[in-house]
């Protein structure tokens, strides 16, 4: 039989001790999760630490290795030479050879003056050389002649001499009358005064032309300088490129009358330009001659990087060039940080692969690892840096002709009879019988 004080509601004694258990562990369990998910933080602080505190290691070490040796500046541009056309005579345009963005070579013609007058100051030089020669052989023909005369006026004098000589004898005895003996002695006095005036003669006529020939004397001589300075100026109605490279900034036009010196064109060579990058002042203080340099172009992009070298620095900063340079002494005085220009040289194989034009962007980074250079190296020019020799093409041929007109003057032969004879319009019109329209200058002044 059952107690009946027993509680027959009451849980038994197993069911009790489960339900303290899971009571115990419901209140543990919240702190376990919150001690997890702070070592979780903890271990993820660490290791983004450690990867920060390995970034800024190798950061540091790559600035000391690279970085800090580099000097850049974005303030950097393509420069080069701007060739000016213009002419050495005046005249009247008749022709233009090129215009803007078209490419020219060195000796091609780019603008054609009208020749009239030339030519005609030309023949009328060659002209008057040739009588000079004329002239000139006169002057060694008349000192023959003179020559001549003063024999004939010793001979006259000897003559006189000898028949005073005879009357005097004779007027001691007196066969011969004193008039007589004085008319000889007048005609003696005469003939002294013929010769002395026959010499003088000769004398001045000599003093033209002792230690000459024809054709070195004076008068030949400056007519021949009139004749190479008229040819010069008939060469000069065509005016060639002095350098391959694009035309610019045309200005000149068909019809119009210019004047020397005046700016009708331009000729940029594109395969010898530089870079002028313009660095701070304190940035000056590594970069030396010969250090290399690594440059980008905006035109191109990152991608397509120049190898460049420094080859010199500015001689002042650029308000120090200024058209308006800064009064600082005036009173208002701001300081301003100031630049330097240096010079880099380009790579020319990269140049015909990727071309630069004047004045474009560029950015330059400086590797002044290598310090042994000079900051401003006193380097004299040992030669020239640039040359051109289409203005020179025609002197041989002026000289030729020069030659020419002097030997067939003085001789009455061409120095190349044999070969050629002179053209019956003079040298202007040999010159414009041997032009073609298409000609360049080298051509035509061969064609002399």
């Amino acid at each position: 039989m059952s107690d009946p004080n027993t509680n027959s509601s009451a849980p038994p004694e197993g069911a009790a001790q489960v339900e303290t258990a899971a009571a115990a562990t419901q209140g543990h369990a919240p702190e376990q999760s919150t001690r997890s998910l702070k070592a979780r933080r903890w271990r993820l602080l660490g290791v983004a630490t450690g990867v920060l505190v390995l970034l800024g290691a190798g950061y540091g070490a790559y600035w000391a290795k690279n970085l800090r040796y580099v000097e850049s500046t974005d303030d950097a541009y393509v420069s080069g030479n701007v060739v000016q056309i213009t002419p050495q005579v005046s005249g009247t345009v008749i022709g233009i050879g090129a215009d803007n963005t078209q490419f020219v070579k060195a000796g091609q013609t780019l603008v054609r003056l009208d020749q009239e007058d030339a030519k005609v100051e030309l023949d009328q030089a060659e002209a008057q050389l040739a009588k000079t020669v004329r002239e000139v052989r006169n002057l060694f023909a008349t000192s023959a002649q003179l020559q001549a005369a003063v024999d004939v006026r010793k001979a006259d004098l000897t003559t006189a001499q000898q028949d005073l000589s005879r009357r005097e004898r004779l007027g001691a005895s007196g066969a011969v009358s004193a008039e007589e003996l004085q008319h000889a002695r007048d005609s003696l006095k005469a003939s002294q005064a013929a010769l002395v005036s026959a010499e003088q003669q000769l004398n001045a006529n000599q003093a033209r032309v002792d230690g000459t020939t024809v054709a070195n004397h004076p008068d030949v001589r400056n007519a021949a300088a009139a004749v190479r300075s008229a040819y010069l100026a008939y060469s000069r109605t065509q005016l060639p490129a002095p350098v391959s490279g694009f035309v610019a900034q045309r200005s000149v036009q068909l019809g119009q009358r210019v004047s020397p010196g005046a700016p009708l064109m331009a000729v940029v060579p594109l395969d010898q330009v530089w870079v002028d990058a313009n660095f701070k002042e304190p940035q000056l203080a590594d970069i030396r001659v010969g250090q290399p340099v690594t440059l980008t172009a905006d035109v191109y992009g990152k991608h397509v990087q120049y190898r460049g070298t420094v080859v010199g620095f500015g001689a002042g900063t650029g308000s120090a060039f200024a058209l308006l340079p800064a009064q600082n002494a005036t009173g208002n005085w701001i300081k301003v940080v100031q630049r330097v220009p240096v010079r880099i040289a380009l790579d020319a194989r990269q140049l015909q692969e990727h071309p630069l034009q004047i004045g474009l962007s560029m950015k330059a980074n400086i590797d002044t690892h290598d310090r042994s250079g000079s900051t401003l190296p006193h380097l004299a020019a040992t030669s020239v840096s640039y040359a051109t020799d289409v203005f020179h093409t025609g002197e041989d041929v002026a000289e030729a002709r020069v030659r020419d007109i002097i030997v067939s003057n003085e001789t009455g032969r061409t120095a190349a009879a044999a070969t050629a004879r002179p053209h019956p319009g003079g040298g202007a019109a040999r010159l414009a019988a041997a032009r073609t329209p298409e000609s360049t200058p080298v051509a035509t002044m061969r064609a002399f």
